[in-house]
C-alpha cells in the first residue's frame, strides 16, 4: 500500500494564460502505515495536488504511482485502481448528495461497485455497521439527511464513505476545516487508525499543529514544488 508522485507538474487551464504553472516537478511519497501531513497557504496548489494524487485529474507531466503501479498523464486508470484510493474533501456539504440519508451516502461506493441502480444500505448492513464504528459515527444518525446533522457529524459520514471499499491509499483535503477542536482530534484519530491498519494516508490541512500530532512526516508544499521558487 503506497502512494508516490514523481515529477508531477500541472498548469492552469483557463481564460488567463498568465496564471501559469501551479505545480512543477513535485516528488512525494507515502508508504504503508504512514500518515504524511501536507501544509501550504491557500492558492498554492494543495487541493490540485491531492486531486492529481487521487487520479481525479491528469497531470501535465510526471507519474502518479499507486501501490507501485505508475500512471502518467492520459493513461487509462482501471476501476480497481481508482477504488483503491479513498478521498475526503474539505466541505462535506458540497460533497454529500442532499437527497440521500447518511446510510445511503456511506454505502454509495459499495452500490457503485456492485452496479446497483439505487441506494441499497440494507444490503450492506454488516459493512455499514463496521464503517459507522470506524468513523465513530453515531448509528442513530444514519437515517437522517445531511441538513439534519452538524458539519462534524456529516464529515464523519464522509470519512466512513471514503473507507467503504477499504482503500489502500486515503487522501484528505482539509478534512477538519471549520470543525471544533474535539471533532478535529477525533477525525484525525480515525485517519491515523487507518494508517495503523496499513493504509498510506495523505492529509492536507491549514491546522499544522493538530496535523503534526498524528503525522509521521510533515511536508511543506513550497519545499517540493519548484513552481513556488520560480
Amino acid at each position: 500500500m503506497s502512494l508516490e508522485l514523481r515529477g508531477v507538474s500541472f498548469t492552469h487551464r483557463g481564460a488567463d494564460p498568465a496564471a501559469g504553472r501551479l505545480l512543477d516537478g513535485v516528488d512525494l511519497s507515502v508508504g504503508s502505515g504512514e500518515v504524511t501531513g501536507l501544509s501550504a497557504p491557500s492558492g498554492a496548489g494543495k487541493s490540485t495536488l491531492l486531486r492529481l494524487a487521487a487520479l481525479m485529474v491528469p497531470a501535465d507531466s510526471g507519474t502518479v504511482l499507486i501501490n507501485g503501479r505508475g500512471f502518467a498523464s492520459g493513461a487509462t486508470v482501471p476501476r480497481a485502481v481508482r477504488q483503491s484510493v479513498g478521498m475526503v474533501l474539505q466541505s462535506p456539504r458540497a460533497a454529500a448528495d442532499p437527497r440521500l440519508r447518511l446510510d445511503a451516502l456511506v454505502c454509495a461506493p459499495l452500490d457503485f461497485r456492485d452496479g446497483a441502480l439505487r441506494p441499497r444500505p440494507r444490503h450492506h448492513a454488516e459493512r455499514l455497521a463496521e464503517l459507522t464504528e470506524l468513523a465513530q459515527l453515531d448509528a442513530a444518525l444514519l437515517h437522517r439527511y445531511p441538513h439534519e446533522v452538524s458539519d462534524g457529524q456529516l464529515q464523519r459520514a464522509m470519512v466512513a464513505r471514503a473507507l467503504a471499499l477499504d482503500p489502500d491509499v486515503l487522501i484528505c483535503d482539509e478534512p477538519t476545516a471549520q470543525l471544533d477542536a474535539e471533532t478535529t482530534a477525533a477525525i484525525l484519530g480515525v485517519l491515523a487508525d487507518c494508517a495503523a491498519a496499513g493504509a498510506a494516508v495523505l492529509i492536507a490541512s491549514h491546522d499544522r499543529a493538530a496535523l503534526s500530532r498524528v503525522a509521521d512526516t510533515m511536508v511543506d508544499l513550497s519545499q517540493i514544488n519548484h513552481a513556488s521558487s520560480a
